[in-house]
């Protein structure tokens, strides 16, 4: 395989590792915020986290385009104050990614604080311990199920996006060409050889990853029951 191949599936696979890792940071925050509100916008917010599940990709990649381009509000005020040009770069696609994938994260996480005993979060409370050290303690650590599933949801999901990715990033070798955009132009190249060998990484990592998950949510609900006994 040449040299290019391997560079796009690099930059596929460090794309979603730095997206996730960026997702962990925000959507905790977030998960956790909205797990405890009970205010009137809270439907509005998580309507507005949800909206990538339902917009076609390229509607959120056209406002991501107008947005940071040279010639939107953002992309002038980051080009002009920090000398930061995000279309058609690494950076850009990071954010366009966050973006994208945020409900993947954000549902899994709130979800895991919403089922969480009261009476855990209550009994660290008493004993004097800070809600962030309760958050680092305590409630994260008995929400492992919901944290894996959402690492692992955010990051498949940003190694198989393509029309957020085409419409900010393009397809620039060792840049921004990313392995579902490798498979989409050497398809049309008629390339189908190479098109295939992209498209089985993806498969075999996609189905690898997912037997894992399933194995271990498994073997933690085994655990539960068990000592539920």
């Amino acid at each position: 395989m040449e040299t290019g191949f391997w560079i796009t599936i690099w930059l596929t696979f460090k794309l979603a590792a730095v997206t996730t890792f960026f997702l962990l940071l925000l959507g905790i925050p977030l998960a956790y915020g909205l797990a405890r509100s009970k205010g009137r916008l809270k439907p509005l917010l998580e309507a507005c986290i949800s909206l990538p599940l339902v917009l076609p990709p390229t509607v959120l990649g056209f406002y991501l385009l107008i947005f940071l381009s040279p010639d939107g509000w953002l992309g002038h005020q980051l080009e002009y104050h920090l000398g930061w040009r995000l279309l058609f770069t690494f950076p850009g696609l990071v954010l366009g990614s966050i973006i994208y994938s945020l409900p993947f994260m954000v549902q899994p996480l709130q979800s895991g604080f919403e089922h969480l005993p009261e009476h855990l979060t209550e009994a660290s409370l008493v004993l004097g311990k800070s809600r962030f050290e309760t958050l680092l303690k305590i409630q994260l650590p008995n929400m492992k199920s919901s944290l894996l599933t959402g690492i692992v949801l955010a990051f498949a999901h940003t190694v198989g996006e393509f029309g957020v990715i085409l419409m900010i990033g393009g397809n620039i070798p060792g840049q921004t060409r990313v392995a579902s955009i490798a498979i989409y132009d050497e398809v049309e190249a008629l390339n189908y050889s190479l098109a295939n060998q992209y498209a089985l990484i993806l498969v075999f990592f996609a189905l690898s990853i997912l037997t894992v998950v399933y194995g271990i949510n498994h073997r933690m609900a085994q655990k539960k029951a068990i000592g539920k006994w």
